[in-house]
């Protein structure tokens, strides 16, 4: 055991809020996908997903469209999923996130901005990059998420070494052979199948847990998750680290701005309403000592003209028939069928 463990170099993980590429190289940011659920497949091997963005879509749910946003011109698969609000501020504590909306002004920017540095004592990344003049016929949903937390005990900090197939060194940190025994206590094993296959469970001085899970797999995060929960409930080995087991894990630090272009210029069913802009942004670091979490999002939503395709307009201005009918009569008791209204009035008696 002792002798396997130590050929551990590397966790590939999930992390619950998050999940990061190891590189601290810029050169590398554009292979990172940041998807906006859960659910959402994506090809690319570092893949990020965090809630902020699906808090300001619920919010634009339940404020400004009232109801799921579906789209006249197409199915969009990305609002599909994120009309099922699979995560919601219910499965965050009250004290890790700020939202708002309202018609877009010099005064909204202020009140965000007073918002989230009372709350998280943090200045916005995005907002600047929106105008702000004001629009009575523009909506600005907003969201930052922030989580700032400590492991139990800082973890010991590590030789640098490669992650995967990059011959890069990345920084690390985790327990060594040599590592104080009370580190331990930082860590629950949450299944041990292969060296290939297992997973762990940090624990944090507040109410955070960070699951790492040791994967080759390919597959959608929600699937990652259930797949950890399942092998979890089935495994009967040890599930505390024990002496001369190691863990190591790659400090990460990284920050990522997208856009989600799928959900912009498209005018939503049975509303005036079209999504102009979207952002999301994650600011995620992790070292020795805990995790690090600051994620904004926004939706620009402008009011358009209703389409024609529900616009109905009953213009009798040319061929029709008429019909009178009493009420409960299966056969009327006059018609009329008018071609030329001048014609017709002619014959009219003064």
């Amino acid at each position: 055991m002792k002798s396997l463990l130590k050929k551990m170099t590397a966790i590939v993980f999930l992390v619950c809020l998050a999940c990061a590429t190891f590189l601290q190289n810029p050169t590398f940011s554009a292979s990172v996908d940041v998807l906006p659920t859960m659910t959402t497949q994506s090809d690319n091997p570092n893949r990020i997903w965090v809630g902020t963005f699906q808090l300001v879509w619920n919010e634009m749910i339940d404020n400004i469209v009232k109801g799921p946003v579906e789209f006249y011109d197409y199915d969009s698969p990305m609002a599909t999923s994120l009309n099922a609000r699979e995560f919601t501020n219910a499965n965050l504590s009250e004290s890790a996130y700020y939202t708002k909306y309202g018609i877009v002004s010099p005064k909204l920017r202020k009140t965000i901005e007073k918002g989230i540095k009372k709350k998280f004592h943090e200045k916005s990344d995005i907002l600047s990059s929106f105008d702000w003049t004001y629009s009575p016929d523009k909506y600005f949903i907003y969201a930052m998420l922030k989580k700032d937390f400590k492991f139990l005990t800082a973890f010991d900090k590590l030789d640098k070494g490669v992650f995967g197939k990059n011959p890069q060194q990345v920084d690390y940190f985790g327990i060594k052979s040599s590592s104080n025994s009370k580190l331990y206590n930082n860590v629950s094993v949450l299944f041990y199948n292969s060296p290939s296959d297992y997973a762990v469970k940090l624990k944090t001085k507040g109410n955070d847990e960070v699951i790492l899970y040791r994967t080759d797999a390919d597959m959608t995060f929600d699937k990652y998750y259930s797949e950890i929960q399942d092998k979890s409930k089935v495994f009967n080995g040890n599930k505390k680290m024990v002496e001369d087991e190691t863990l190591s894990i790659p400090d990460i630090n990284l920050y990522m701005e997208t856009k989600f272009p799928e959900l912009e210029g498209h005018q939503i069913k049975n509303t005036n309403l079209e999504i102009s802009g979207t952002i999301e942004t994650v600011d995620f670091k992790m070292n020795n000592e805990g995790v690090k979490l600051k994620s904004e999002a926004a939706i620009m939503v402008k009011v358009m003209s209703l389409p024609a395709s529900d616009i109905r307009h009953f213009n009798f201005n040319d061929n029709f028939v008429l019909f009178l009918v009493e009420q409960n009569q299966n056969v009327p008791y006059y018609a009329m069928k008018v071609s030329d209204v001048a014609e017709l009035n002619k014959t009219g008696r003064k």
